[in-house]
């Protein structure tokens, strides 16, 4: 693959809702339109405890990606109810056109006592073009099992053939890296299929994607493809220790094409994109989403500190 670098489209910096919201635009997800392109991202808020909750808005671009055509006024869907699986934030939000509706696949986040966070993967309906979802029900319709025991999330949905394909992220667990430091969480890729979008049935703890760094790599946000008959995934991968602050350690993006949508080949020398020398993406690149627009085939994904400085684009040339 070889990718252009479209440079920063995104910044919620520049823009006056930023400061209430703590900045951040996270996990950009696209679905075009006819005119236009709407990208739904994450953004983090402060609640009364001073702890970080994220909603999910978007943004209209006209199809060139260079003009801004709208940003929402809104949160385009609530956080779950008390003690439910999204109570504490969404991120992300994956966007799937269907018949005459827009589906949403979320990662839900809730607050724990051990560790920092749990995650499940909830289904929300949008009956007006994408403006607000509505949930199906308070819990998720993938979660913890015995064999994936924490940390479902994440979800990439692509309808083929008629039937449902999920690619999502599963925690092995938690690890404890020194006496001092607070647990860091290890996660995975697998993949999931369904009749009808919201009964799923899972490959249950296999890892679909092999490992670069190690058995501790961590493995997130998979997004899939399909051109030259071939399916491709992007997705992003990191030490599980000191990632925060040594970028050395940081996301980067990784890269597999499969022939049959269950053996995945792992070669990250042809993903064709990196970290930039300097700038918004110097220190890490995070959080890939891959889709089609008029003929042509688009990344958008996020830089340095996880999203606090917005998103980028990158077009694909070969």
């Amino acid at each position: 693959m070889r990718w252009k670098k479209l440079g920063k489209i995104f910044d919620p910096t520049k823009h006056n809702w930023a400061e209430k919201n703590f900045g951040y635009a996270m996990g950009p997800q696209a679905v075009v339109f006819d005119d236009f392109v709407r990208i739904y991202f994450s953004i983090r808020k402060k609640d009364k405890m001073g702890k970080f909750i994220s909603h999910i808005q978007y943004v209209d671009f006209d199809k060139s990606l260079k003009t801004i055509i709208r940003i929402s006024d809104h949160e385009v869907f609530g956080l779950g109810k008390l003690g439910c699986f999204d109570e504490h934030g969404i991120f992300p939000m994956n966007v799937v056109k269907h018949q005459d509706k827009i589906l949403g696949y979320t990662n839900g986040v809730t607050r724990r006592v051990s560790v920092a966070v749990e995650t499940g993967i909830g289904y929300a309906v949008s009956h007006d073009q994408g403006n607000t979802f509505k949930r199906i029900g308070d819990g998720p319709v993938l979660s913890a099992t015995a064999l994936e025991p924490v940390l479902v999330g994440d979800p990439f949905v692509k309808i083929i053939d008629c039937v449902f394909h999920m690619w999502y992220i599963f925690g092995l667990g938690w690890k404890k890296y020194s006496e001092d430091s607070p647990p860091d969480r290890i996660y995975k890729i697998s993949h999931a299929i369904s009749k009808n979008g919201i009964e799923w049935k899972k490959e249950e703890g296999d890892t679909i994607i092999s490992d670069k760094l190690g058995k501790d790599e961590c493995q997130a946000m998979p997004t899939v493809i399909n051109f030259r008959n071939k399916y491709h995934m992007l997705f992003c991968y990191r030490s599980s220790v000191d990632f925060r602050e040594n970028k050395n350690n940081a996301y980067r993006i990784g890269y597999a094409y499969s022939d049959d949508l269950k053996n995945w080949t792992r070669d990250d020398n042809l993903v064709g994109i990196d970290v930039s020398v300097n700038g918004w993406d110097s220190e890490m690149q995070c959080y890939p989403h891959v889709f089609e627009m008029d003929g042509k085939v688009y990344l958008l994904y996020n830089g340095n500190e996880f999203g606090r400085y917005g998103f980028g684009a990158a077009i694909l040339e070969n």
